[in-house]
């Protein structure tokens, strides 16, 4: 999980893509990027995931200028909402980067399937449900940058490490329990049990010489 706060611009975009490119391992492919009709995260993803390259000179006029050209397996696809008067009159999904049956295939739908950001919607639900200073137009809103950043850590480790999450969870043939709870650290074999957030504070990050 990762996150930038920031403005809705393309260096912020790098930073949030630059922190994920961080986590992900050498083998594991590219993810599969969905958002809003927002410019900047296209051209950020672009920039991240691609190459700048030089297009042929034809011999008249001037040398065309570098080019920024995305991987071939870089994927990426938009949710446009199209509004008046504030109320939603239609959604366009478009596959932007890479192939459209193979965008639906990694994001689990068919040729017919919706496209959509309800995952990451739910997931800041759940974020303002959890953080008073995500609550709009609430007095507890952050002052500091720093501090926020600081709470959204906290919250990302308590989110993955002590929340059991109902959807992860397995149900057991025997015994009294009827369900073995789990985190998405426990499903990621990160760690073998519930977190408290007593070992979460007292944690010790090892130092790697």
């Amino acid at each position: 999980m990762s996150h930038c706060e920031g403005n809705r611009t393309i260096d912020d975009a790098l930073i949030l893509f630059a922190n994920i490119e961080s986590k992900r391992a050498l083998n594991s492919p590219i993810p599969v990027f969905t958002s809003d009709n927002w410019d900047a995260f296209e051209t950020a993803l672009i920039q991240t995931y691609g190459s700048v390259e030089q297009p042929l000179y034809k011999g008249r006029g001037r040398p065309p200028l570098p080019i920024w050209v995305p991987f071939e397996n870089l994927m990426y696809a938009q949710v446009c909402k199209k509004r008046e008067n504030g109320r939603v009159i239609e959604v366009v999904q478009k596959v932007v980067l890479g192939d459209k049956d193979e965008v639906l295939k990694r994001l689990g739908v068919d040729k017919n399937g919706c496209i959509n950001t309800s995952y990451v919607e739910r997931f800041h639900l759940t974020i303002r449900n959890s953080m008073a200073r995500f609550v709009r137009k609430g007095m507890n809103f952050s002052k500091d940058q720093e501090i926020h950043t600081c709470a959204l850590n906290l919250f990302q480790a308590w989110y993955n490490l002590i929340k059991p999450h109902k959807s992860l969870r397995i149900k057991q043939p025997q015994g009294i329990r009827k369900w073995i709870h789990r985190t998405p650290m426990m499903t990621e074999g990160r760690t073998d049990h519930i977190w408290t957030m007593k070992e979460l504070l007292s944690f010790k990050i090892p130092i790697h010489l």
